[in-house]
């Protein structure tokens, strides 16, 4: 993919001095700084040459701040993450549900990001496992990848949660037991997981009972306007097989608000971006924000320090992953998938054969001397 000609980081360098002022915190305005700096002297870098014979060039990179909001620091993570999943994954239906909270609740997840967003991963595992065990659904013990997402297209507050359920689950022998609804393991006959309708209002009873624990000045009133609104759970159609499960992994797990990519133009103290308008099917539109309210956006959307954005459950959790799912690829058949390129390499950037191994580290402060006129020799052959 070609780089980026405007970065979120170029509106933050040129806004560096007023960073503050948009933030609601303090962890905010570093996670900022952070992603301002990635890629620059600010952060050192490292000198790197490629072994291939016939290339053997050397090549300065400067480091990246590793920041999980950062546009720039997603790529490698998101490989790394997808390829342990792909390990996991069995030859059954997979389907994709959507939890989102109503902008009633917006206010509430600016002032107590942590408390809010917890209490959604928690009760929409509740759901999926309520209904799971179920014997009118499916009676089984089922699993789930959750990944939290805050925004909307147009950098807006939309917090909603993308999960990744199994068509059906491991019963009390531990076997496979696929849901009511479909055939065979991988048929298409499975056209849903579980009612959404009823999925819809216990997701809203749950959460708001949740809140009921927590919240303790908050009106008889405002418990009663969330019970007027219709709360959204959708559930898509189980994905065609294993690799669609994976493209989707990639496309929402290590998202961030903005990619770099839908930045158009810079100019004025104005930010142009594209955007997908989904009250008119999704059309391309553009939105222009100035300076000030971009960065005030994007900075809604750096989640609290140590949250964890992406959850597993039940089946799918670190401890079942063991012993169950082990026990499941034995009995069904393997997943086999196309072999995805290695990222424990980096390529040459010139050759793209050869594989870039470091010969020096350096700070803020620049390379040697002599490094430079190595480079510059380097890069004249």
């Amino acid at each position: 993919m070609r780089c980026a000609t405007y970065e979120v980081a170029h509106v933050l360098e040129r806004n560096q001095d007023h960073l503050q002022a948009y933030c609601y915190t303090s962890w905010q305005h570093r996670t900022l700084h952070a992603i301002r700096k990635c890629r620059t002297l600010a952060l050192g870098g490292h000198i790197d040459r490629c072994n291939n014979p016939d290339c053997n060039t050397l090549h300065l990179s400067y480091n990246s701040c590793r920041n999980r909001h950062c546009p720039k620091c997603q790529g490698h993570r998101k490989e790394q993450w997808i390829q342990a999943r792909e390990a996991e994954l069995l030859p059954v239906p997979y389907f994709h549900v959507v939890f989102t909270l109503p902008h009633e609740l917006n206010r509430l997840c600016l002032n107590r990001p942590r408390l809010l967003y917890g209490i959604l991963f928690k009760v929409a595992w509740q759901v999926i496992q309520g209904f799971g065990n179920n014997p009118k659904f499916l009676g089984a013990q089922t699993g789930m990848i959750a990944v939290l997402h805050t925004w909307g297209q147009n950098l807006s507050l939309h917090p909603h949660l993308h999960c990744i359920v199994p068509g059906g689950g491991l019963s009390k022998s531990g076997k496979w037991k696929p849901i009511k609804q479909q055939g065979k393991p991988g048929s298409r006959n499975a056209r849903y997981l579980f009612p959404v309708k009823a999925m819809s209002k216990v997701f809203r009873a749950r959460f708001v009972a949740e809140l009921r624990k927590v919240l303790e000045d908050t009106t008889p009133n405002f418990y009663n306007t969330l019970f007027t609104k219709d709360w959204v759970v959708y559930c898509k159609r189980p994905f065609l097989g294993p690799e669609q499960v994976v493209e989707y992994l990639g496309r929402y797990t290590h998202k961030i608000a903005i990619s770099n990519h839908r930045i158009q133009a810079m100019e004025n103290n104005t930010v142009t971006f594209s955007m997908k308008d989904y009250r008119h099917g999704g059309k391309r539109k553009t939105m222009n924000l100035l300076d000030a309210e971009f960065i005030r956006r994007f900075a809604l959307h750096i989640l609290p320090k140590g949250f964890v954005r992406i959850r597993h459950y039940g089946m799918m959790s670190t401890y079942h992953k063991r012993v169950s799912l082990k026990n499941l690829k034995a009995i069904l058949e393997p997943v086999r998938l196309k072999e995805r390129p290695s990222i424990l390499h980096r390529k040459c950037p010139k050759c793209l054969k050869g594989n870039l191994i470091t010969l020096s580290v350096f700070t803020a402060r620049g390379p040697p001397k002599y490094w430079l006129e190595k480079l510059d020799r380097s890069q004249k052959k």
